[in-house]
């Protein structure tokens, strides 16, 4: 069994929760499409975890930003970026951990290629950028916005992406499957190109505020939902004293 993860976004309590249900399952590898780092108030404890814990992780845009400069990104983003380098950045003292972790956040592939399969943070065509959202297909004409179209285009089988935080798959026939509409379960059929968004760990946008992930197993498609102690993880944006922006928390109640 594979799990799939992504958009952790340094929310710790969400991770492990995560992590004890996906071990609770027995999935053999963890896949993670990136942004482990940004947003919430615990990057470093999270970046250690995905180093050990992940077979592989995807570079996402909030790792490039700590890495570079966060570029297009609005200002509570911004500066929860700025405070993460902050943190994660060793400096000649630092312990041996922080210097791993800043060397595993330089590592970090852009995407990943398995089989047929592409694991990607945002879209085949822009890997940490391009946004594909629910907007890009017309269900009641059929069609698809010329992004999906690039998208699928580059798709030999099944791409999996993250970036949006709002979980659901893109079908060729330009449809959205969101996961209670398809019973949170999804069979891979071999001639059918598939784009599944796996949803967030650690900020879920879509109304609900449980951490969402995927496993695979035997070409079964699953979409888990995860309680996790949410106010724990506003509590301490709150204890930041104002380097990271309160909303930043406070949008996790409501998964929004």
């Amino acid at each position: 069994m594979l799990a799939i993860v992504s958009d952790i976004h340094s929310n710790l309590e969400a991770l492990q929760a995560v992590l004890a249900d996906i071990e609770r399952r027995g999935a053999s590898e963890i896949i993670c499409l990136g942004d482990v780092i940004g947003y919430g108030p615990s990057p470093r404890e999270c970046l250690s975890l995905a180093r050990r814990r992940f077979r592989l992780t995807l570079c996402g845009n909030h790792e490039w930003a700590v890495l570079n400069e966060p570029l297009g990104f609005h200002r509570a983003a911004r500066e929860a970026a700025r405070w993460h380098r902050e943190q994660l950045q060793p400096r000649w003292y630092s312990p041996k951990e922080v210097r791993d972790n800043w060397e595993f956040l330089r590592s970090l592939p852009l995407m990943h290629r398995r089989g047929r399969m592409l694991f990607v943070h945002a879209s085949p065509s822009n890997p940490t950028e391009e946004y594909l959202l629910r907007t890009d297909v017309d269900e009641i004409m059929h069609e698809m916005s010329p992004k999906l179209a690039r998208a699928f285009e580059r798709t030999d089988w099944v791409t999996f992406v993250g970036h949006t935080h709002y979980p659901g798959i893109f079908t060729e026939d330009a449809r959205f499957l969101v996961p209670k509409e398809i019973d949170h379960t999804c069979a891979l059929q071999p001639g059918r190109k598939l784009i599944v968004n796996v949803g967030s760990v650690g900020q879920p946008r879509d109304g609900d505020h449980r951490a969402c992930y995927v496993t695979l197993d035997k070409g079964v498609l699953r979409y888990h939902r995860i309680e996790y102690d949410v106010r724990e993880t506003v509590r301490k944006v709150a204890a930041t004293g104002g380097r990271l922006d309160r909303s930043l928390g406070e949008r996790l109640l409501s998964g929004s």
